[in-house]
């Protein structure tokens, strides 16, 4: 599954002042969202920017050097064809129904028509909105540079996600645990809408309000689902199977979200709200990425099911579209369990170098995890070692493997059994090895890694920010460059923790 649609053929640059807004979500009626401006970020200096999303919205590269530019994309500079809003949704967060959520500091300027369709642009952290409760509309540099770089680092690896243009920031004080300096994120998507947009309407007997939002995302990103015989049927059957793919791209890198509440699950079946998110290192299966995670519900085995979870509470919230309870749940079941399940095996067959499928290799998976668990090597160097290897044991080959296990003879009996794995297919070592790269990354956004960028961000060094991105967008290459991305962590890392106010 491709991190975002294919092009369809490259948008001529363009400047600030003409860029062609459509704003398709403002034409929903009013009771979907709040139209209010941006607060005024005072001091605002670019932090980052990508070009390759720049380019998605046919933004001419040099326009990323202008003034104009930071004050855009801080809420400061209103461009012509804006139209800011605050969108409304409800949720379940740690499943358990929070009510009435929203855009609590984000504002969406509107769309623009770009490479591949058209692009939702939105700011995080501009200020306060109707929908913030008790909070205070801002993000800090921290959280960030975390979501720009993680936003960036899926796509880089191909997963479906949210996008990031450039980070903004200010001197302005933010209250964390510290005080802390603001920023604001833009955020690029084709659309925004969660499953709790949905569940909102349903809470609220709006079942009009409920048939426009499925309509607006049926018309604007999924119009061959018309031709279905119950088109809202297929439209949950759709955001099922898309994020059953999801996940199996999660799982198969080792990426945690973190905190999968339904109000940070995307109807499109992208990665979004980037907050106490992590990569596997030393492999556990129970391991929470979330210090706020206290019961483990987010864990990195419990994922998928927490996702089809997700699911449930969106086929409730389309129930009154839909009628029929079975039909809800079928659409979810079928679509959800046979894409995670088949999308997961075929990924680590692939992740094994395996090209045939044989009936014993769910067992090999399952059986390789349990021995991964007890010998906990680093999850993404498990993977990219076993991608130099050969099909034939030789001398010395295999000790950088070795050296990732608890026992290294448990990793010489478990590639005894890989190679035979490999024999009965006879595999040939270029081509496979050439293949697992492709499937194996060597860089991925380590905490340590994100850690080490924001602490230079602090000091207004933004150069390992850059140089982060810069590698994370290439992540299956080599890359001699930047080989010590690649490392396992160091010491200091051990005591490094992720909240929800990551």
């Amino acid at each position: 599954m491709d991190a975002m649609p294919h092009p369809r053929g490259a948008t001529a640059p363009r400047s600030l002042e003409t860029l062609p807004w459509v704003n398709s979500f403002a034409r929903l009626a009013p009771a979907f969202y709040t139209r209010l401006e941006p607060w005024q970020l005072p001091d605002p200096y670019l932090v980052c920017a990508s070009a390759e999303v720049a380019k998605l919205i046919g933004l001419s590269a040099p326009e990323i050097a202008r003034p104009e530019f930071v004050q855009a994309f801080c809420g400061n500079l209103l461009l012509p064809g804006t139209e800011p809003l605050a969108a409304v949704y409800s949720g379940h967060q740690f499943g358990t129904w929070a009510g009435q959520l929203g855009d609590g500091r984000a504002h969406l300027l509107g769309e623009v028509r770009g490479t591949g369709g058209n692009w939702e642009i939105q700011l995080k952290g501009a200020g306060r909105t109707p929908y913030s409760r008790f909070a205070d509309g801002r993000a800090v540099l921290r959280s960030s540079i975390r979501e720009y770089l993680c936003s960036e680092a899926m796509a880089g690896l191909g997963i479906a996600t949210t996008r990031a243009l450039c980070i903004v920031g200010s001197d302005a004080p933010v209250q964390r645990e510290m005080v802390e300096t603001a920023a604001v994120v833009t955020r690029v998507a084709p659309s925004f809408v969660r499953f709790g947009s949905f569940e909102h309407w349903r809470a609220r007997g709006r079942v009009d309000a409920l048939r426009e939002l499925a309509d607006h995302v049926i018309d604007r990103f999924r119009p061959e689902l018309r031709d279905a015989d119950q088109a809202y049927v297929a439209l949950l059957a759709d955001v099922s199977r898309r994020t059953g793919e999801l996940l199996a791209r999660w799982m198969g890198v080792g990426f945690m979200h973190g905190v999968m509440n339904t109000d940070n699950m995307s109807i499109l079946g992208l990665t979004l709200d980037y907050g106490p998110f992590g990569f596997m290192e030393a492999f556990d299966a129970k391991h929470i990425c979330n210090h706020s995670d206290d019961s483990g519900r987010y864990a990195y085995a419990a994922q998928p099911h927490v996702a089809q979870w997700n699911l449930y509470a969106l086929a409730e919230a389309l129930l009154p579209l839909i009628g029929a309870v079975d039909a809800a749940r079928d659409a979810v079941d079928t679509h959800f369990t046979a894409a995670y399940n088949e999308g997961f095996l075929a990924i680590m067959r692939g992740k094994f170098g395996f090209t045939a499928a044989l009936a014993r290799d769910e067992q090999f998976i399952s059986d390789t995890l349990n021995m991964l668990q007890f010998q906990r090597p680093d999850f993404t160097l498990f993977f990219r070692n076993l991608s130099q290897l050969s099909a034939t044991a030789q001398a010395g080959a295999d000790a950088p493997l070795r050296d990732l296990f608890l026992d290294p003879s448990h990793c010489d009996a478990w590639l005894a059994d890989w190679r035979a794995r490999l024999a009965q297919e006879a595999s040939q070592d270029a081509a496979r090895q050439a293949a697992m790269k492709k499937l194996n990354p060597k860089y991925v956004l380590r905490n340590w890694l994100a850690e080490t960028a924001i602490r230079k961000a602090r000091d207004k060094d933004f150069s390992e920010v850059t140089r982060l991105q810069a590698c994370l967008a290439h992540p299956y290459d080599e890359q001699p460059e930047f080989e010590a991305y690649a490392a396992l962590p160091p010491d200091w890392a051990n005591g490094l923790a992720v909240s929800c106010s990551s």
